[in-house]
């Protein structure tokens, strides 16, 4: 069994719309392989897919691949991911599984408290975050380069509690099809839409608010 580290957390008609599209992701990744699986959810909201077959150990290694894996030993020095959850003065508080608190001066993401930090780079919560276990634990330099990547580009909406075909049709809906470039995944329920040239992510971000439940978070170049 592979426990993914991203969360489900929504309910009714939008959690099976979210487990359809995770299952049928599973099927993608792992569905050229010799194996059998079966998608589930824990009760701490993280999906767990059990595999068996001949190839079940190379499909639990592709799943680890994509999603990172929820596990119960932590190892120094080693890198896990975890979805943010909380923040405060202190820091961020990541769910890995079990709680891991990032100290402030351990983000190495530049200046401000750790809300400021959040709202510059776009990080809504439950987005999976890549860390180093560690006494303290600190954001992975791999995820600090990716967060960077995104204050260089054209721009960002960042968006929770919907999946990636629910982010992309309410782009559409609300016209502005032509002001994106692609909607990234950044995990089963956290999306990353990215604004083509000359497109204002606030603006973007005041235009589609009023379609999602959800927390949206403008990336400015």
């Amino acid at each position: 069994m592979v426990v993914l580290a991203t969360k489900c957390y929504v309910d009714g008609e939008a959690r099976e719309r979210a487990l359809d599209g995770l299952a049928s992701m599973v099927a993608d990744d792992v569905g050229d392989l010799d194996v059998e699986y079966e998608v589930g959810v824990r009760d701490d909201g993280f999906p767990a897919v059990t595999v068996e077959g001949p190839d079940a150990v190379a499909a639990r290694n592709v799943l680890r691949e994509r999603w990172g894996e929820i596990t119960p030993h932590l190892e120094e020095g080693e890198t896990y991911v975890g979805t943010l959850e909380s923040w405060d003065g202190d820091g961020f508080v990541l769910d890995a599984g079990r709680e891991v608190q990032v100290p402030a001066d351990e983000l190495g993401l530049g200046q401000g408290t750790p809300a400021q930090v959040r709202q510059r780079f776009g990080l809504v919560q439950h987005l999976p975050l890549r860390f180093v276990y560690g006494d303290p634990p600190r954001l992975a330099e791999e995820e600090r380069d990716r967060l960077y990547e995104w204050t260089r580009g054209t721009g960002r909406v960042n968006v929770n509690s919907a999946t990636r075909a629910e982010i992309r049709a309410t782009v559409n809906r609300a016209g502005h099809a032509d002001d994106i470039l692609t909607v990234e995944r950044l995990g089963l329920l956290e999306g990353s839409i990215v604004c083509a040239e000359g497109t204002d992510p606030p603006g973007l971000l005041a235009s589609i608010g009023g379609y999602l439940r959800s927390e949206l978070l403008a990336v400015v170049p």
